[in-house]
């Protein structure tokens, strides 16, 4: 998922006096974010409850709003997922009440991943479109990259591919526009995903392809593991054995050079089935051979292979 863009203002420097109970809020709320965007979301989570208290004890209604949003993320990160439809449906009242719409699309679109993994895809989508209205309006695209994608998300959970990658396909315009690449990786990889789940497996093959790139750029292993994984995947469904086994000996190389023991033994069973679909192929082809004619495209392939090494 892509969560809600972060629109928090870059202010100045904290004054760390005790009378400044303003600017204690907010470095707790800082230290807060710090601590999430290390992935250390129970350490967040405890920074951001107490920036609540704080912003509470002065009744900054704003403060309490974006901490609240902080923390449904925070629990939303963590897989509780009602405590964190719980917190964002707390700012969103609060954004409506002081009528700040750039936090009411943060919690709307929190609101909307929150139910996506709780199974309501309904309440899922309801948010999602509200979410991308209110990005619209405010010409907000970076709101509407996020409800684009979590939308195409929600509908591949409900199984209509077709609306979840329109709606992906969408959100992959904008988000380039924008030149973010990060990003851009997240939804190529989700398009993949759903083109995989609808069976064309050659367009799931280009997206896959597309963000490999990017994880190769950005030295991104963990990534790339994944993408090359989801490759292998991709060209076994196919039929394509051998590029199956070039895929799943890169994320192997990868694996081992990470001193990633899960991911260097998945890697293997996945090589040991493509190495057994790739023969049980090629005898397949020896029969057709003998017994039914010559095919020349088959036969072109399995001459390619024995060349290649590929069968013993």
């Amino acid at each position: 998922m892509l969560p809600a863009p972060n629109h928090r203002t870059q202010g100045q420097a904290i004054p760390t006096t005790p009378q400044d109970k303003d600017g204690e809020a907010e470095q707790l709320l800082e230290q807060g974010i710090e601590r999430y965007q290390n992935q250390e979301f129970q350490t967040a989570l405890g920074f951001f409850q107490q920036a609540l208290s704080a912003y509470q004890q002065q009744s900054d209604r704003r403060g309490e709003g974006k901490t609240l949003g902080r923390i449904g993320l925070s629990f939303y990160a963590l897989g509780e997922f009602n405590q964190a439809v719980e917190y964002s449906q707390r700012s969103l009242e609060i954004a409506e009440e002081i009528e700040d719409k750039r936090l009411q699309g943060q919690a709307l679109g929190n609101l909307g991943n929150a139910y996506r993994h709780l199974g309501d895809y309904e309440q899922a989508i309801d948010y999602g479109h509200r979410s991308l209205s209110l990005g619209q309006e405010l010409d907000d695209r970076k709101t509407q990259v996020a409800a684009l994608n979590n939308l195409g998300l929600a509908y591949k959970a409900l199984g209509d591919y077709l609306k979840a990658i329109e709606y992906q396909q969408q959100s992959l315009a904008v988000v380039q526009e924008l030149g973010d690449i990060f990003t851009a990786g997240q939804i190529l990889k989700n398009l993949g995903n759903a083109f995989y789940a609808q069976g064309d497996y050659a367009k799931a093959i280009d997206y896959y392809q597309q963000r490999l790139a990017i994880a190769k750029q950005t030295c991104d292993y963990r990534v790339e593991g994944q993408i090359l994984r989801n490759l292998a995947s991709s060209c076994h469904a196919c039929g394509q054995y051998d590029q199956a086994i070039e895929y799943s000996e890169q994320r192997l190389a990868i694996a081992q050079s990470q001193g990633d023991n899960r991911a260097e033994e998945q890697a293997l069973g996945n090589l040991a089935v493509a190495y057994e679909a790739l023969n049980d192929y090629i005898k397949e082809i020896e029969h057709q051979r003998s017994g039914r004619g010559i095919y020349g495209v088959a036969i072109h392939d399995l001459d390619t292979l024995v060349k290649r090494g590929k069968l013993k």
